[in-house]
């Protein structure tokens, strides 16, 4: 396309269309020579929105807090010693879970991946734009003391983690939480239940009756889980 008059741009990029700018600045007249106007319209505007859906991507994936940044569910170790169900995985990869509401469970031994594999699904879901996030039980319980002691810090609290869309909870519950604590716990998890995911990763086997764990305390810390993953 022709070059662009400097109000023009100014007009751009007052609007915000900085991807729009780019791919009309960087269009090669010689290779478009060509094409029709709508034709070379089309080449520009695919290429903006590519631009802009990689940067959206490259935002939700930062703000997402990943343990592991580099995650990829492509790169997981399926070694049959370690059991994993690539079926399973392959359908977890497609995020249709969220889509469904639905929870997760990565339950297995210290060292065996589901850090990672949390990182991996949450960094895939936004590859596929979907607002998630990763975040360690400890850092949640820390966060919730600390909200305690601001006014209205609780509910602001509540509303962040019920947020959204996708929610990875790291190292859950891996000590006995305290009676605040729980109350949050139920709470947010109440709120979440039927309108986004979360993704549990823990040492201690969840039972379809949401019993298991090291003792009493556990049970009803989590609702019923419609999909997991054990490794």
């Amino acid at each position: 396309m022709s070059r662009l008059d400097g109000e023009t741009k100014r007009k751009l990029g007052e609007m915000n269309a900085g991807e729009l700018l780019d791919a009309i600045d960087t269009q090669d007249e010689t290779l478009s020579m060509g094409f029709s106007f709508e034709e070379r319209v089309r080449l520009v505007v695919d290429d903006a929105y590519s631009t802009f859906t990689h940067s959206k991507i490259a935002g939700l994936i930062r703000r997402a807090g990943l343990r592991y940044p580099n995650a990829d569910m492509r790169r997981i170790d399926l070694l049959d010693e370690r059991g994993l169900n690539q079926q399973m995985l392959s359908q977890l990869g497609t995020c249709s879970f969220v889509d469904r509401q639905q929870n997760v469970v990565f339950q297995g031994f210290t060292g065996s991946g589901k850090s990672y594999l949390g990182c991996a699904i949450a960094k895939r879901a936004c590859e596929n734009r979907i607002r998630a996030h990763y975040v360690r039980m400890p850092d949640l319980e820390e966060a919730w003391v600390a909200a305690q002691d601001s006014p209205g810090g609780s509910g602001k609290f509540l509303r962040k983690y019920a947020a959204f869309t996708l929610l990875v909870i790291d190292e859950w519950l891996l000590d006995k939480p305290t009676e605040s604590l729980r109350g949050m716990l139920l709470e947010l998890m109440e709120r979440r239940y039927g309108e986004t995911s979360t993704v549990f990763c823990t040492q201690w086997q969840i039972g379809r009756d949401g019993t298991a764990g090291p003792g009493s305390w556990y049970r009803g810390s989590v609702d019923l889980v419609p999909a997991r993953v054990s490794i």
